[in-house]
């Protein structure tokens, strides 16, 4: 177990600190204070908070030899690990409207993604995270758990708490189904007409460079939202009986932990920005 608990803790402090850095650059440079670097900086703050839902604990039952959680303490974590998830994807939702706004209605862009209704696009995305999170606990709560109590994941996942139930879950598992592709579907459909719209449009630029210009302000984005989706997609909206222990676990360690700790990387090494904000910042730490 200590190779994986050493692979894990250096890829915990890695996105740790990246995502800080993405955070710090950004405040530190005036210039970086626009409606998608202060999305991208709530998304940074977001995938710090949804790592450490997990991977502590996950490093803790690495080293431990009893491995346990409290039923108080699995929903708690529950609870948390949903409405980061969830929080992340709505801010991805922002940004892709944040791109399509900007490349397709650029005239407008300062009074459309004003100040106030960023703030209330942040608002609305963590209230209804968190209210979906609410009412998956609930859910939750309300089965009966009397045979195995053993978990075959690192962390308090849905699918995996269901399959320990002996109570009825098929009523369950419906609703479970219906509010996830409510909750998930909504802001990636979002994100598709987004990038719909913005690819009619840069079509319609007549140069090369142009073209080329407008779709690489968004390379970076669609990258982040590719690897997240892809795998939240296939653990998600399959039905539980469909549910496999090693490919489930093998799809959640990619959005859980490898997409936060590679988003400061593609966000920095593929921008231009941020990548003379981190040599304002290093300059500065010299002085």
């Amino acid at each position: 177990m200590k190779p994986l608990f050493a692979i894990f803790f250096i890829m915990y402090l890695v996105t740790v600190m990246g995502n800080l850095l993405i955070i710090l650059v950004i405040h530190s440079d005036s210039r970086l204070h626009t409606p998608m670097y202060f999305f991208l900086s709530n998304l940074s703050f977001t995938d710090i908070c949804f790592t450490t839902v997990i991977v502590p604990k996950m490093l803790a039952n690495l080293l431990s030899d009893t491995k346990a959680i409290s039923f108080t303490g699995c929903l708690v974590q529950m609870y948390f690990f949903m409405a980061f998830a969830n929080t992340d994807s709505y801010l991805l939702a922002s940004m892709a409207i944040d791109r399509l706004v900007a490349i397709c209605n650029p005239f407008h862009y300062d009074v459309v993604m004003n100040p106030r209704r960023c703030h209330l696009m942040l608002l609305a995305s963590c209230t209804i995270s968190h209210l979906h999170s609410l009412l998956r606990v609930l859910l939750m709560s309300r089965l009966s758990f009397c045979a195995s109590h053993v978990i075959k994941h690192f962390f308090c996942d849905t699918q995996p708490v269901l399959k320990l139930s002996c109570s009825d879950t098929s009523s369950s598992q419906i609703v479970v189904m219906t509010e996830t592709l409510a909750v998930i579907a909504t802001p990636f459909l979002c994100i598709l007409f987004s990038y719909l719209r913005i690819i009619i449009t840069v079509l319609r630029i007549p140069s090369a460079a142009g073209k080329w210009k407008a779709f690489s302000t968004c390379g970076s984005h669609l990258t982040v939202v590719a690897l997240f989706y892809g795998s939240v997609i296939y653990v998600y909206f399959r039905p539980l009986s469909m549910y496999s222990v090693v490919k489930d676990r093998v799809a959640t360690v990619m959005y859980t932990v490898v997409t936060p700790m590679l988003n400061p990387f593609i966000y920095s090494l593929r921008n231009k920005d941020m990548k003379r904000g981190l040599r304002k910042l290093r300059d500065r730490i010299h002085l």
